[in-house]
């Protein structure tokens, strides 16, 4: 129990309002961000590691159709655009994790954990088809990991409501960018078709679920430069 001397020094040790009367203190939204059980961190790291590993595991069937006899041509092509959709899934899960673990509130993070285990399925399917294809995954998957996980910091201290528009405006994107990709796989590719069109439906999803948690609409700025980071993404995971 506190004396009266010490009660004292510690009123007096408390910051004041304009009128000297002391002013509740309450812990900044930074330092809560960081206040997240250990346990949090160590599975975030785990699946990292799952993720630039080839450890993803689906938890839904993956979306199959006939094998067709692809000539090489097709086959490097189709090869080339999983790969690209491969990276994207390497960096969505990046960004959810990193969201989850800076989200200020419980729903918000249930929220980044369910679109996390799509984002895995996706993964792990784009994952087997390359493997399929006789293709290879991005060399800069680390990269991409690491550079996708700090822009999914920034946008959690942000708030929430910016860190869910983030999520609006980036499966937008990537919905507008999976379709481009089904206008350009060969059309005899009906396993890699089959897969991308999933994607797209999943991503279109997660954008809708974003929109009714209270997202908050990106600036027209930061929209232009997720566009820009996107287009060197997805230009140097074609061939590298």
């Amino acid at each position: 129990m506190l004396s009266g001397n010490n009660a004292k020094h510690l009123a007096s040790t408390k910051p004041r309002d304009a009128r000297g009367h002391p002013r509740e203190t309450h812990p900044r939204d930074s330092d809560k961000l960081w206040h997240m059980p250990l346990d949090e961190w160590i599975a975030s790291a785990d699946q990292a590691l799952r993720t630039l590993t080839g450890g993803a595991r689906a938890a839904r069937q993956q979306p199959s159709a006939e094998e067709p006899d692809l000539t090489p041509q097709e086959r490097r092509l189709s090869g080339a655009l999983l790969r690209v959709d491969h990276v994207g899934e390497v960096c969505a899960q990046a960004l959810y994790q990193a969201q989850g673990l800076t989200a200020r509130t419980p729903q918000l993070r249930q929220h980044m954990r369910r679109a996390a285990a799509d984002e895995v399925d996706h993964l792990a399917w784009t994952e087997r088809r390359l493997q399929q294809l006789g293709a290879r995954t991005s060399l800069l998957n680390p990269l991409w990991y690491a550079g996708a996980f700090g822009i999914g910091v920034l946008a959690g201290w942000a708030g929430d409501r910016w860190s869910l528009g983030f999520v609006v405006e980036t499966e937008r994107q990537v919905e507008e960018h999976l379709a481009g990709h089904l206008d350009r796989l060969p059309g005899t590719d009906a396993p890699s078709r089959a897969i991308v069109a999933q994607m797209k439906a999943d991503e279109a999803q997660h954008a809708a679920a974003a929109e009714l948690n209270g997202a908050a609409p990106l600036p027209a700025p930061i929209r232009l430069a997720m566009r820009l980071a996107a287009r060197v993404m997805t230009r140097t995971a074609h061939y590298v």
